[in-house]
């Protein structure tokens, strides 16, 4: 059956593969990122495979720019049935360096982006009595991650986001898991280690069990799964996809 999917962060690394995952299922996909060129290209790319999509820009920190977003979704394919909260950022500071303006810009992408998308999602899925609600958290919120005190609480308190949206929303058709990678080669991880921040995927490669990186498309992979029919007694878990990273 042919539903609704908005990817936040759709235009690049994990969001774009996931995009292309359920375009593929045969979904109608919004794909959704800061910059309305990217989010066209993204678009387009999915639309030359054969797949309907759209592209639409949405800052997720800001509320309003949500708000307009998922009306303009609603215009362009119909009511939301399938959200995937893919758009998150980094940053690598040691905890006495992290100023109030790098904290609230982390959370308000991280965690507040992800809460408000689902709130403004899921009227639409609970009116249609169906819904999938993946979240994108980290295996790094599960373990720890040192200079990455901030990122860590947004995603730890995206996992707990997940868990209490599961329990609220279960009855009403509505499923909610959240995907935790670990190390993928993204776009995202090449920025970091051309910083100085990260070490580098080849260099990080060879400690996982699995003896590589994750890809974007083992990330959408998952995603795909649980935003699936077949995913619907599947609720509330934190999916680690991470190579037998964390087991």
């Amino acid at each position: 059956m042919s539903r609704v999917a908005v990817v936040t962060g759709g235009a690049s690394g994990i969001g774009l593969a996931t995009a292309q995952h359920l375009a593929a299922a045969g979904n109608r996909v919004a794909v959704t990122d800061l910059s309305q060129e990217r989010c066209d290209e993204a678009a387009a790319a999915i639309r030359a495979d054969g797949d309907e999509a759209v592209g639409v820009a949405i800052d997720v920190a800001d509320r309003a720019a949500v708000a307009a977003g998922f009306d303009r979704v609603r215009a362009e394919l119909g009511p939301v049935e399938i959200l995937v909260t893919s758009a998150g950022i980094e940053s690598f500071d040691p905890l006495a360096e992290i100023t109030d303006e790098i904290w609230d810009r982390v959370i308000a992408v991280n965690l507040t982006g992800t809460f408000t998308c689902i709130q403004h999602a899921v009227a639409d899925m609970t009116e249609g009595g169906w819904g999938r609600i993946v979240t994108i958290s980290s295996s790094s919120a599960l373990s720890g991650a040192p200079r990455m005190a901030h990122y860590t609480a947004s995603k730890g308190g995206v996992i707990s986001l997940t868990r209490s949206m599961a329990v609220e929303f279960a009855r009403a058709g509505i499923t909610v898991n959240s995907v935790a990678p670990t190390v993928v080669d993204t776009p995202m991880a090449k920025q970091a280690t051309e910083k100085g921040d990260f070490p580098g995927v080849e260099v990080i490669a060879p400690m996982i069990p699995m003896g590589r990186a994750g890809t974007p498309d083992d990330i959408a992979a998952a995603c795909a799964y649980l935003c699936s029919e077949e995913a619907g007694y599947t609720t509330g878990q934190i999916l680690a996809v991470s190579g037998g990273m964390y087991i």
